[in-house]
């Protein structure tokens, strides 16, 4: 076994470590809306749900190299609203350009070509591409010296018409393929998919039920 003392390597050794080993991380699109009324959008996968009652998630953001705060993080703690986007295949690309660098008088959104629709609840417009958002507020924050985590609360769900089945309370897995970070600037696909059944080694099909992930 490899054997690493977390106490005696630098932060960015941790983050390096980290980041390549916890994987895959769901990757969230986050739009906000800046004081000066400009929608931002950025990516980021250290996220992830927390649970669901109350409805909770969470987006770890950390700050820039010289301290100060990416406009996602300066946003959330401006007005306290922002709308989560889960990002499929066709339109990782443009999901990932929004990581690029923007003057805060810029929207990513129309830098990359995704398209802001108004949002049910929050002033942040949703992403007209994107599969899956959801609409929060801000419902707690950490602060540490490296980073804000922001713990959003969801007041909406919007998801892609055939996706969300609201009598049964299920999800149409077949047709949703988020995608999902892995180490570096690598990213995975979910379409290989496989069920582990109730005895050992017997194979199923996979499910479309939520619960059965």
């Amino acid at each position: 076994m490899t054997e690493v003392d977390f106490e005696q390597i630098t932060s960015y050794q941790r983050y390096k470590l980290m980041a390549s080993l916890i994987v895959p991380r769901p990757i969230a699109l986050v739009t906000t809306l800046g004081s000066n009324g400009v929608a931002n959008a950025a990516p980021f996968s250290m996220f992830n749900m927390i649970g669901e009652d109350p409805p909770i998630l969470m987006i770890s953001i950390n700050r820039l190299a010289d301290g100060r705060l990416k406009d996602t993080a300066a946003n959330i703690l401006h007005n306290g609203e922002f709308v989560v986007h889960m990002s499929d295949e066709p339109m990782a690309r443009k999901m990932h350009a929004c990581g690029d660098s923007f003057p805060a008088d810029v929207s990513e959104l129309a830098e990359v070509g995704l398209t802001p629709v108004p949002a049910h609840t929050v002033a942040p417009p949703r992403i007209q591409e994107s599969p899956v958002a959801f609409e929060c507020v801000l419902h707690e924050k950490l602060e540490t010296p490296s980073r804000y985590v922001f713990i959003g609360r969801i007041k909406w769900l919007a998801a892609r018409d055939g996706l969300v089945d609201t009598e049964a309370w299920r999800v149409n897995l077949r047709e949703y393929r988020p995608i999902a970070r892995f180490g570096a600037s690598f990213y995975t696909r979910t379409d290989d998919r496989f069920s582990i059944a109730d005895q050992p080694n017997e194979a199923a099909p996979a499910s479309t039920s939520i619960d059965a992930l």
